[in-house]
């Protein structure tokens, strides 16, 4: 029987070789790395039956772990969390393919200036190095988190959740093996298989000379888990509030399909709506019809305020027992789910001071007539997105022309908004000259040359 490795060891030996391999991954060619990628696409469509198969192994574990009578009515939800379809492989496939086909952003330069002296100072595009993506989601985010830091010159190290164990295997050794006949060297990419917690936070507690940045593709306990031991930037973690107010001055019909869309298209996404605020003067003409909607047509939870409470009259008492007073909780939660809280607010004021306590936000939409009101939103409002007469289902890589994403972020230091393939990497200068040299100057352009020159 093999010795098993301390998880400390397993993960510091893995970032070792990961740092060594990552140097010829950023040297890839574009062309090498598209071909490579529609070769794993094709690969997934021709083994497709093989997959199906593997993940029937995990749909058949999944059903040995429910052993009393109890846990058997939770197994249905399980079991169809786990299971793939031939849909969902498609899926898969089809992602490969556009990611493939989406411009190499590795070597991009930003911008270029010409200086007095001469010298030509360019940014360049290049990669962020070896990224950590720490998964409870699908084999698709396993499937596009290793080809967009291929495609954008980085080594993924790929943690999922142990429900997809076999599946991710066979989607591993398929990838990997099209990738090395496409000229993909070994080691581009690593999936961790091993299911002990504590190998997780050691990769998360990896810090300088291990990771370079991490993803997080989970629920709320994960982003917290990672928060805290991380010790290296987390680029996204789909963390934040999603928030849409309804202003008076606004197309009520399509103001009442801008929340449902948001909320129903697929309410466990980190981009549905969690707050609807609307301007009390329209409150009495919008709402009930809405939440008689959201109520009866599609079994959403409403958590209301006193006002919203009150307008509804005794329809929040008997009958529709979905409508809740909210509490203050309510109002910090991102609920992934069929809940929605609903708060009336006297203007555009209160609403924008509603979203800025009640953060941070993820995404914030407005739907309004006005121009002012408009241009005033996304002026203030702190968020990864922020859109005007659109549904918050929309902030997505896909819908903004980048592509896929690897999640959406509310960071203030790298990227707000959806992590693509341009996202994936940093700016570096690269700056030519004609023997230039650096001469004295009579005003100092940094505060080290003011020290220096004060001395004797």
């Amino acid at each position: 029987m093999p010795i098993e490795v301390p998880s400390k060891l397993y993960i510091d030996k893995l970032l070792k070789d990961c740092r060594n391999s990552s140097r010829w991954v950023a040297r890839l060619a574009s062309l090498v790395k598209t071909t490579a990628l529609h070769a794993m696409a094709d690969r997934i469509s021709a083994d497709s039956a093989t997959i199906l198969a593997a993940n029937v192994r995990d749909v058949d574990a999944i059903g040995k772990s429910f052993e009393s009578a109890d846990a058997k009515s939770r197994m249905k939800a399980a079991v169809a969390r786990v299971r793939l379809t031939a849909d969902h492989v498609k899926e898969i496939i089809d992602r490969l393919h556009l990611i493939a086909d989406l411009p190499d952003p590795v070597g991009m330069v930003t911008s270029r200036q010409e200086r007095p002296d001469g010298l030509q100072v360019s940014r360049v595009r290049v990669p962020i190095g070896v990224i950590g993506v720490i998964s409870e989601w699908s084999p698709l985010v396993m499937a596009e988190s290793i080809a967009l830091c291929l495609k954008s010159g980085n080594l993924c190290i790929f943690r999922g959740a142990a429900e997809w164990k076999w599946t991710f295997q066979a989607l591993d050794m398929r990838l990997r093996e099209s990738a090395t006949a496409s000229g993909i060297p070994g080691g581009s990419w690593v999936l961790i298989d091993r299911e002990e917690k504590e190998v997780a936070i050691e990769l998360m507690r990896s810090g300088k000379g291990g990771l370079d940045a991490m993803i997080v593709r989970g629920g709320a306990g994960l982003r917290k888990t990672v928060a805290e031991q991380a010790k290296v930037p987390i680029l996204c973690d789909d963390g934040g509030l999603t928030h849409l107010y309804v202003d008076e001055d606004t197309d009520l019909p399509m103001a009442q399909n801008l929340v449902i869309n948001s909320k129903i298209q697929f309410a466990g996404a980190s981009n549905a709506l969690d707050t609807l605020l609307v301007q009390q003067v329209i409150g009495r003409q919008f709402l009930p019809p809405l939440i008689n909607r959201l109520l009866d047509q599609f079994k959403v939870e409403v958590r209301a305020c006193p006002k919203t409470v009150a307008l509804m009259g005794q329809m929040a008492m008997t009958g529709h027992t979905a409508i809740v007073p909210a509490t203050d909780p309510d109002w910090h939660t991102p609920f992934a789910g069929p809940v929605l809280a609903i708060k009336m607010v006297e203007d555009l004021s209160e609403a924008l001071e509603h979203i800025r306590v009640h953060g941070p936000c993820l995404t914030a939409a407005i739907a309004t007539s006005r121009y002012e009101s408009a241009m005033r939103f996304t002026r203030e409002v702190d968020a990864g997105a922020v859109l005007v007469n659109a549904s918050t289902r929309l902030h997505a890589g896909g819908s903004f022309g980048m592509g896929p994403d690897l999640g959406l972020s509310t960071g203030k230091l790298h990227a707000k908004g959806p992590i693509g393939l341009e996202q994936l990497t940093c700016e570096k200068y690269v700056v030519f000259g004609m023997g230039q040299l650096r001469l004295p100057h009579p005003v100092p352009d940094t505060y080290f040359d003011a020290i220096m020159l004060k001395r004797p």
